[in-house]
């Protein structure tokens, strides 16, 4: 097993280009379960997460080849309709199948997900939506079993709170029912709107992209098409916040700052200058140097504060001038890197979801070994070691490599001094 090693306090300098979207790789790569024929994927991420998925199609029955960024996928040999334990568990978004699964085939047995251990997660917005379509949906030894004789039918869907999985895999499902499924109260994040344009390229009409109600008219076949991965707005803000964390000026580029507009407003609050750009971001600071405004945080479903970038701007915060308070709204378990920045020397304090982190004012973290929890967990401690005096090991990095391409590439790129080695 391997470990990253960085050696701190170097400030970072040059451009980064950020990759395709994990989040929305994903639901696309689910997606071709729904038609024959060959779908082309563009600017598709290599990570844990995608290698995961496609072997999970692979048993499926469906055949795919990569050429650097491009994917093709053959949806013509689906046969099987079980995902199995030994594949759903290491990845939740494995769950993706079940929609497009029923839609095509009539029946899926998929395996109750895994992956990060941010907090349950549950997929019954998942269920109850399938079967407001007509689903009999049994939870059965680990699996969900569900099956449906005929079409899917049309249906009316209210989500209690937004879903992203969920609004993705009732809209897969949706676009081969019977009659008109409306889904109101539905997740506005740019990666469901990436997968609503996937849809819609393969014959499927779909009306009410990047709003809460979705209008999703089913029809009788949907057919292979050519799509484009979005970036990655969580790689590119994870990037900015770890230029604004250690000092220096770099530019993200090849991302979409349109789609990241509640850290652009928290890091100008914090006194970093952000440049913003059609598809870049510059972002100068002299870190700790001058010391960073302590800024309050609470996450919401998009386009609110990203939940996903939550445990990056608390690493941020250790660096700040007082006290500011983190408020976690979406995952109940999303302090578990807390305990690892403690190590480091941060002062932060946990009271249910809110965490109040205190500034280290004019000193800064001390490397230390510590060990990744999960996926945006691994990438705050990243983002603390490179602030810290002194060398980090951090354990466990499979986690940082489900969301994060080369990240030890792009970070030297930066001048980052950090390697990788054997545990």
């Amino acid at each position: 097993m391997e470990k990253l090693v960085i050696e701190g306090g170097k400030p970072l300098h040059g451009r980064v280009k950020i990759s395709g979207a994990k989040n929305a790789a994903l639901p696309l790569i689910a997606a071709s379960l729904l038609a024959p024929g060959i779908h082309v994927l563009h600017n598709v991420p290599d990570l844990r997460d995608t290698r995961t998925i496609l072997t999970l199609l692979e048993s499926l029955g469906l055949s795919w080849e990569r050429d650097g960024s491009t994917l093709r996928i053959d949806g013509s040999g689906l046969k099987y309709s079980e995902a199995s334990y030994d594949l759903v568990k290491t990845m939740r978004a494995s769950v993706l199948v079940l929609g497009p699964l029923l839609a095509r085939l009539g029946k899926a047995k998929v395996s109750l997900p895994g992956g990060c251990a941010i907090g349950a997660r549950p997929i019954n917005f998942h269920l109850k939506g399938l079967e407001q379509m007509g689903v009999q949906c049994d939870l059965e030894q680990g699996y969900v079993d569900a099956s449906i004789a005929g079409r899917l039918q049309g249906g009316r869907i209210y989500f209690d709170v937004p879903s992203v999985g969920g609004t993705e895999n009732l809209l897969m499902a949706a676009a081969l029912a019977e009659g008109l499924t409306i889904i109101k109260n539905a997740a506005r994040e740019p990666e469901i709107g990436n997968l609503i344009d996937m849809l819609n390229s393969m014959g499927a009409k779909i009306k009410g992209k990047d709003s809460d109600r979705l209008e999703i008219m089913g029809v009788e076949k949907l057919t292979a098409a050519e799509n484009r991965i979005i970036p990655d707005r969580i790689e590119a803000g994870t990037y900015a916040i770890a230029v604004a964390a250690a000092g220096g000026d770099a530019i993200i580029e090849d991302c979409e700052p349109h789609h990241l507009p509640s850290l652009v407003e928290k890091l100008q609050m914090a006194g970093i200058d952000v440049e913003i750009g059609d598809t870049f971001l510059r972002i100068r600071s002299k870190g700790i140097q001058q010391p960073i405004k302590a800024v309050d945080v609470t996450t919401m479903p998009y386009p609110g504060y990203p939940t996903d970038l939550q445990a990056q701007f608390m690493a941020l915060m250790t660096c700040s001038e007082g006290v500011c308070v983190v408020h976690e709204t979406i995952f109940e378990n999303r302090f578990m890197h807390v305990a690892e920045l403690q190590r480091m020397g941060a002062s932060i304090q946990i009271d249910g979801r809110t965490a109040m982190v205190k500034g280290l004012v004019g000193k800064t973290l001390t490397g230390a070994p510590v060990m990744a929890t999960d996926l945006r967990a691994s990438s705050s401690l990243v983002i603390a070691g490179l602030v810290a005096n002194g060398r980090t090991d951090i354990s466990r990095i499979y986690h940082l490599e489900r969301g994060y391409e080369d990240i030890v590439g792009k970070l030297s790129g930066l001048g980052a001094v950090v390697w990788k080695e054997n545990e």
